[in-house]
Parts: C-alpha cells; sequence; structure tokens
C-alpha cells in the first residue's frame, strides 16, 4: 500500500467522521496520528482503513436522466 493510496483513503473517510461509532473513531484517530507520521500502514491497519472505506463511503452509479429531458420523436414530427 503505497502512502498515496492511503492519503487517498483518508480524504475521502474525513468526511464521513461524524458518522463513526466510538470504536470506529478511536481506530480512525490512531491510524490519523500513524499516517500523520509519514508512516506506512502495516496489512492489519490498512485492512481495517478499507473496511471503514467500503461501510461509509458508498459509490453509487448516477443514474442517467437523459430520457425525461429528451422530446420524443413523434411529438417534434406533429408540431
Amino acid at each position: 500500500m503505497s502512502l498515496r493510496e492511503q492519503k487517498t483513503y483518508f480524504e475521502i473517510l474525513k468526511r464521513y467522521e461524524r458518522k463513526f461509532e466510538p470504536k470506529e473513531m478511536e481506530m480512525y484517530k490512531m491510524l490519523v496520528k500513524r499516517n500523520k507520521d509519514a508512516e506506512d500502514l502495516d496489512k492489519l491497519a490498512m485492512e481495517k482503513l478499507r473496511n471503514l472505506y467500503e461501510k461509509y463511503h458508498v459509490n453509487r452509479e448516477k443514474k442517467s436522466y437523459d430520457h425525461l429531458f429528451k422530446k420524443s420523436e413523434e411529438n417534434s414530427e406533429n408540431n
């Protein structure tokens, strides 16, 4: 795990800090301190960070609403 990937996880998770449960917040603060010291996280710590990321940061597909805003071809031909 590179420092760049760690940094990305921390930047995203920062938005969700207020939603963390007390145990998660304690663990997250410990990981942030290690990150500030420019330490590479070990495998277990990185797994905990990924679990927090997956739990709180939901990547949803963006829905396409184009079909709602297009005029139907039938209406444009009749007008």
